[in-house]
């Protein structure tokens, strides 16, 4: 069932809808641009959604606390509510559309700002040309998407490599892309150019078609060993499915 609608003369109108026990955000269409189990809030409710976090896979558990995540594109907030909620970081989200903020405030549990938690709302790719931000986030999470869902927005080298500047030495860029269209391979060369094709890795699609592209700041190459660990101790301490992720994640070069 439709919630609420907040029209807006520049913006696609931004929608709520109800099924069973998951809301979905829509953004002038049907297509689903997040998602929220409603008696579970803080939740990651969709696949490719829970793999955006692979970055965990990367980092020492115990730092994640002090650590920094951005997302641009807010959606339904799915991400940055895990990171503040579940992993106690601290998180900036950067928005364009108020109207979203508004609506995941009101529908979708988004925390109200304060110390740990702020959004931006501005353009991504003027807000991370800031040298403010440089050097400064250890998570980014890109799902830029407009109301038609066919492509990212922010799709070009030099947009990847604003997001490479953003990150600290060990951060990791992890991005949504439809790796069942033409746009996959095209977005793949372009994180390439920005990052060097040896830190990027990828999973395979999710049965929507979403394909997350993780990206490092500086390249590594953990044994697996170490990954599996890893992956254990992620998904006995936050309940992500982290051990199945390791049978669809690979290096791509």
């Amino acid at each position: 069932m439709s919630r609420k609608k907040t029209p807006s003369p520049e913006l696609p109108e931004v929608s709520v809808s109800d099924d069973g026990e998951v809301r979905h955000l829509h953004l002038g269409t049907p297509w689903i641009q997040g998602s929220m189990r409603i008696d579970d809030p803080f939740a990651l409710e969709l696949e490719y959604v829970q793999r955006m976090m692979a970055w965990l896979l990367f980092m020492e558990p115990s730092s994640v606390a002090r650590r920094h995540a951005m997302q641009l594109g807010l959606g339904a907030g799915a991400i940055t509510k895990f990171c503040r909620k579940k992993l106690r970081m601290c998180c900036t989200v950067v928005e364009l559309n108020p109207r979203v903020e508004a609506v995941c405030r009101a529908w979708f549990k988004l925390p109200p700002d304060g110390p740990m938690q702020r959004v931006v709302l501005a353009d991504a790719a003027a807000e991370i040309k800031k040298p403010e931000w440089h050097g400064t986030v250890d998570a980014l999470a890109v799902d830029l998407y407009d109301h038609e869902a066919a492509a990212p927005v922010l799709d070009s080298a030099e947009f990847y490599a604003d997001c490479r500047a953003l990150l600290t030495g060990d951060g990791c860029l992890t991005v949504n892309l439809f790796g069942r269209a033409s746009s996959y391979e095209r977005s793949v060369a372009k994180l390439a150019e920005a990052f060097g094709a040896d830190a990027l890795w990828a999973f395979k699609p999710t049965r929507e078609g979403n394909t997350v592209v993780l990206a490092q700041r500086t390249p590594t190459r953990p044994k697996r060993a170490e990954l599996l660990a890893r992956a254990e101790g992620l998904q006995a301490r936050w309940d992500l499915p982290a051990t199945k992720w390791l049978r669809v994640f690979k290096p791509i070069a």
